[in-house]
């Protein structure tokens, strides 16, 4: 099955390509029940969705799930650097979704397939950093006449969504799958946490056992990161702005200081903070020859790569994903991956079976929201109680377990106010 309408690298990555997604779906049971009832059902007939997402096999899965359920799917690349070549290959020519992705691709190219998804005016915009939405409340406004919802998968486009609409200037709903219990508790923590470490243990080769690491941010993935830094043996500190995340992570066993003193200390800076400049151009001028800095919040903001680049006399690639900064009195700071995601910039991004919760909501969420539009106003939406704990259900079955009910009894005391001891 071939598609003439994409823009990947290379065809003759099909087939490994194919090899790689059939592999991450052993580990999404909840995700193939889904996509057996979208077979038969078919709840997005008819509806176009476009699609900015990490082109990962994760994600290949995601894809053909929605095209299962009925609906054509138009995708694009969520960041330039993380798109496994293969998997758009394959979802282009042996999986007929249209797919405009290429690991490393420019600015220009990136805005481009953006575009190319949404020139196909699409019912349903499927976002990870909310550039789907950004481009068609900005620039081409002329392209969302179609649109009945959206979804958002990242804590990041939340962020961009709830100003939006604070602002009143969302024109339509979006449910905020990044909200879902099944997936920032799982997807944030336990997925970001391992794959933030595999990416930068890929990128350098480095012994986490005895270094110093800082984990600026301390969310669902900061907690993840450093909860994973320290059973490798790191030590870790924790920058926080917020009083009771810093309190937290305190009472997680974390050092916690400002990050003026950590720079000083640490060898390895990873920054989760969805925000801007976290490590600034005085940050790294405190730092000690050899240091690495790694981001893995969603954009490539966080670390002040042009405050870097204006105090540093050289810069070079010395791995693959390690560029080198050489500062005038002979000091090195290395950053990895561009400052973009490192997990997905140098690894293969989150393990399957953590993904498959997350994906899970992702397509009961497009679910709910075609047959729910009509009722809701341009606003955010938290993905839907019964959604989340069916999620959850699903994927405790799959893995065996079963767990408790209340008794009637048990029930009545719970729920009553008259029952005291």
């Amino acid at each position: 099955m071939t598609n003439t309408k994409h823009d990947v690298k290379d065809k003759n990555l099909t087939s490994q390509g194919i090899q790689r997604i059939k592999w991450a779906e052993r580990e999404m049971p909840v995700l193939r029940l889904i996509r057996e009832r979208f077979l038969k059902d078919k709840p997005l007939k008819g509806l176009k969705i476009a699609a900015c997402l990490h082109v990962t096999t994760e994600t290949a899965n995601l894809a053909i799930t929605l095209r299962d359920g009925g609906a054509e799917v138009y995708l694009c690349a969520s960041n330039p650097l993380s798109t496994q070549d293969d998997v758009a290959a394959a979802l282009v020519y042996e999986y007929g979704i249209p797919t405009f992705a290429i690991k490393g691709e420019d600015r220009d190219t990136y805005y481009n397939h953006i575009l190319a998804v949404l020139e196909t005016k699409p019912h349903i915009t499927m976002d990870d950093g909310a550039d789907l939405v950004a481009t068609l409340h900005g620039e081409r406004t002329d392209l969302m006449e179609n649109i009945i919802g959206g979804t958002e998968e990242t804590t990041t486009g939340v962020i961009r969504l709830k100003s939006l609409a604070e602002e009143g200037n969302l024109k339509y709903p979006v449910v905020a799958v990044n909200d879902a219990d099944t997936k920032h508790f799982f997807d944030n923590r336990y997925g970001t946490g391992q794959s933030t470490l595999d990416g930068i243990t890929r990128a350098t080769n480095v012994l986490w056992a005895g270094k110093t690491v800082v984990i600026i941010g301390y969310g669902w993935c900061g907690r993840g990161v450093a909860s994973r830094a320290s059973g490798m043996g790191a030590k870790t500190i924790v920058c926080e702005v917020d009083p009771i995340r810093a309190l937290e992570a305190a009472m997680d066993g974390h050092q916690v200081m400002k990050m003026e003193q950590a720079s000083q200390v640490g060898d390895i800076f990873i920054t989760l903070t969805g925000g801007m400049k976290a490590i600034d151009r005085k940050h790294t001028e405190l730092m000690k020859d050899g240091a690495i800095l790694a981001n893995s919040g969603h954009f490539n903001v966080e670390i002040d790569i042009e405050g870097i680049e204006e105090i540093a006399d050289s810069k070079t690639q010395v791995r693959e994903f390690v560029d080198q900064y050489t500062l005038p009195e002979g000091k090195k700071i290395y950053l990895l991956g561009e400052g973009r995601l490192i997990n997905l910039a140098a690894a293969e991004g989150h393990p399957s079976a953590v993904m498959d919760m997350s994906f899970a909501d992702q397509s009961l969420s497009a679910e709910f929201m075609a047959k729910n539009y009509t009722n809701l106003q341009n606003d955010v939406y938290v993905v839907p109680k019964e959604i989340d704990e069916e999620v959850g259900k699903l994927k405790l079955s799959s893995m065996g377990i079963e767990i408790d009910t209340l008794t009637e009894e048990q029930n009545i005391y719970l729920n009553s106010w008259d029952v005291g001891t």
